[in-house]
């Protein structure tokens, strides 16, 4: 979301160390409101290390338990600034341990009761977790809560024990208060479910380098529309350019390495959704010239035909 909204704020915990200042001017630098952070003098910043394949797709080592992020409480809380918030975005590692388990809990809460549109992306981050089925329910006990819940393949596949491609699978963790489920394919784009309509989103061809952020980069760009306009949820045109803008970040945030270095500005999104739509139009026109190309010939071919049928 930086580099996208002027009003963005979290709620967080950080040691009262290098990392931890490091990570609160990097939020300032990037517009964010750093209100909600806490600094906690005894417990240290909680520390990821990523190693990158080949393809770009990343594995995450973490140093914590605990850290300060685990140590969030309900006391810690901004109220004042969740009460505010027009959307209030959140994850699922916030639920694996107390007291910040009980905080989460707190923190939605209000912002439910403020009226917050509740956006949740379960951010699966399985070597945090006890176990896989912890995870599992860890991360399903809250889903009935959100408005909008953006999900990866690999996340289905994980919570359902299905086809992630599989409609049916995939509806299997649709419930009734939700506007919208979004389940992100990598560079296949997307698909989109609603109570009135679903469908697919193409993803953008780019010279992927790291996978990092990618997810967040979508999700922050779709609820930056969101924020905007939140008929989005009930006008498929709209909330098709909406998951469009949001691939197009997402797909630019791969080119570069790094999760927050690597996130781009709305403007090269959208002339990477301009330079596509080009091209689509272009072999479009190719496409049509070569099919009314084969169409002349099998024309003349039959009237080439017919008159050798008629002089015999």
């Amino acid at each position: 979301m930086p580099m996208l909204v002027p009003v963005l704020e979290v709620i967080i915990r950080f040691g009262d160390d290098e990392f931890g200042h490091m990570l609160v001017d990097m939020l300032k630098k990037n517009g964010v409101n750093a209100e909600g952070v806490c600094l906690d003098a005894d417990a240290r910043t909680a520390l990821a290390f990523v190693t990158l394949k080949k393809n770009g797709e990343r594995e995450f080592m973490f140093y914590r338990n605990p850290s300060a992020d685990m140590l969030l409480k309900v006391s810690e809380l901004n109220l004042g600034l969740i009460k505010q918030a027009k959307i209030f975005h959140y994850g699922s590692i916030s639920l694996i341990s107390e007291p910040c388990r009980s905080a989460h809990f707190a923190a939605t809460d209000a912002a439910k009761r403020a009226g917050a549109l509740l956006s949740y992306d379960p951010n699966l981050r399985l070597p945090l977790w006890p176990s896989a089925e912890a995870a599992r329910q860890g991360i399903m006990s809250i889903w009935n809560e959100a408005d909008f819940i953006k999900v990866s393949d690999d996340e289905v596949a994980f919570l359902t024990q299905g086809d992630p491609m599989d409609e049916d699978v995939v509806l299997s963790l649709w419930y009734e208060r939700l506007k919208l489920l979004v389940v992100t394919d990598g560079e296949k784009g997307c698909r989109y479910f609603t109570k009135n309509f679903k469908g697919q989103i193409n993803g953008f061809s780019v010279n992927t380098i790291d996978t990092t952020g990618a997810g967040d980069a979508f999700v922050g760009a779709f609820l930056f529309l969101v924020a905007r306009d939140t008929a989005i949820f009930e006008d498929e045109e709209k909330l098709k350019e909406a998951l469009l803008f949001a691939n197009a970040r997402g797909a630019i945030s791969t080119t570069r390495k790094g999760a927050i270095p690597a996130l781009p500005n709305t403007s090269a999104a959208l002339k990477l959704i301009a330079r596509s739509k080009a091209k689509t139009k272009g072999n479009f026109t190719a496409f049509m010239a070569f099919a009314w190309s084969v169409a002349l010939l099998g024309i003349l071919l039959m009237l080439i035909q017919r008159k050798k049928v008629f002089m015999t």
